[in-house]
């Protein structure tokens, strides 16, 4: 079975001393729960796996019992280690301050106890952490799925991946297109703004927000501002409220508006947001165009192409911890530029969607940055960038 590189991350942290809890992070169906028991099937450290998935959410006392039930399996082996996986932590009410009373106990009593917790909803999980366990913890942040991750584990190639995205649940759907559309529909995006989004949020327009997303994803890599998206929804709202719904939707690995680049952070708050999705099949099953006729339009594959590469850029810069951005003057323009250090680097994505831009040229003279190239047409080939270790263009 495929592991991803987060396993040997997993594995040796749970070989070292006991020192933070391990908390397995990311959007729905990247492989997490997946990623634990390929890790248990390998360490030698005797373990106890449970779910709070079937767990009534009020009952406060069942991260207790099965703590209980670890430290008594523990003590009865005379153990020198044990292990405790908790999946689905955040359905339950007040998590944070149960797996703290426990941690802290155990700190307390010097008992060699480690603890791994993930769930499916990265924001609850989020919440429960910040509230809560604040220097007890340490994050395994598993993104989207990588080019390079599809085509080893499913042989897809690349123009697949820039349509069908990286969802390892779909690959195998992708020869019967509205199976696969309806899979990521019902169980990608229905659970992740149901369960994920309204439920964590105080959320007061439920339709509104679910019609901003599919919005959203139709007009991946590109400027809309809030007004105008404003005008398309036919809920009443406001352009605060928008900007409010679409943070919690970037929060969620979902879909972002990137905001213009500029020395002046009032002008960067203030520009007009250029939607990105963090996975092109969420542009892909809102689209309602096939991959053969978006694959055949050089002008609707450019966009597909610039979304491929915008969704690569995001998964791995909560890796990395730098910005990202896109820069626009008059008529020229950069799609992405990555911002760290004080640095940037600029980036421009060339396919059939565009003729001509000298916003690259541009861009070098007004704010020199570190590096600046173009993947696509003339440069990089995209098949190329998208397996990319973007840590080694910040060194």
């Amino acid at each position: 079975m495929f592991k991803r590189a987060q396993f040997k991350e997993l594995l040796s942290r749970i070989l070292e001393p006991r020192d933070k809890i391990q908390v397995i992070s990311g959007p729905r169906q990247v492989g997490k729960s997946t990623l634990v028991k390929q890790v248990l099937q390998e360490t030698t450290v005797p373990h106890l796996l449970v779910s709070a998935d079937n767990v009534e959410e009020t009952n406060n006392a069942w991260i207790g019992e099965m703590w209980a039930t670890a430290r008594a399996r523990m003590r009865a082996a005379k153990m020198d280690e044990y292990l405790l996986v908790i999946d689905e932590v955040h359905k339950l009410d007040n998590w944070s301050e149960a797996v703290k009373k426990e941690w802290d106990e155990d700190t307390f009593n010097d008992l060699n106890l480690k603890v791994v917790i993930l769930g499916s909803s990265r924001l609850l999980l989020k919440d429960g952490l910040t509230e809560s366990l604040a220097g007890r913890y340490e994050l395994i942040r598993m993104p989207h799925w990588s080019y390079a991750e599809m085509h080893e584990a499913f042989n897809m190639d690349v123009d697949h991946f820039i349509y069908f995205g990286g969802y390892p649940g779909g690959a195998k759907y992708i020869n019967d297109e509205r199976r696969w559309r309806r899979y990521i529909k019902d169980s990608i995006i229905a659970p992740a703004i149901e369960r994920d989004v309204l439920q964590t949020k105080t959320i007061y327009k439920p339709a509104l927000m679910k019609q901003m997303f599919e919005l959203g994803c139709t007009y991946s890599s590109e400027e809309l501002s809030l007004n105008k998206m404003l005008g398309q929804l036919q809920d009443a709202g406001n352009v605060t409220t928008l900007a409010s719904y679409l943070s919690t939707l970037d929060e969620s690995r979902l879909l972002c508006g990137l905001q213009k680049y500029a020395y002046d952070n009032a002008r960067k708050y203030n520009s007009v947001p250029k939607l990105m999705v963090f996975n092109t099949a969420l542009f892909s099953a809102q689209s309602g165009t096939t991959f053969n006729k978006a694959f055949t339009t050089p002008k609707l594959w450019g966009r597909w192409v610039e979304s491929a590469v915008g969704a690569y850029l995001l998964n791995q810069a909560d890796e990395y911890d730098y910005k990202l951005y896109y820069w626009r003057e008059r008529e020229d323009e950069v799609d992405f530029i990555i911002e760290y250090n004080k640095q940037s680097i600029a980036i421009e994505v060339k396919s059939g969607r565009r003729t001509t831009n000298e916003g690259l040229g541009v861009f070098r003279d007004r704010f020199h940055p570190k590096q600046s190239f173009v993947v696509g047409s003339g440069g990089v080939p995209i098949e190329e960038f998208l397996r990319w270790d973007i840590g080694n263009l910040l060194e």
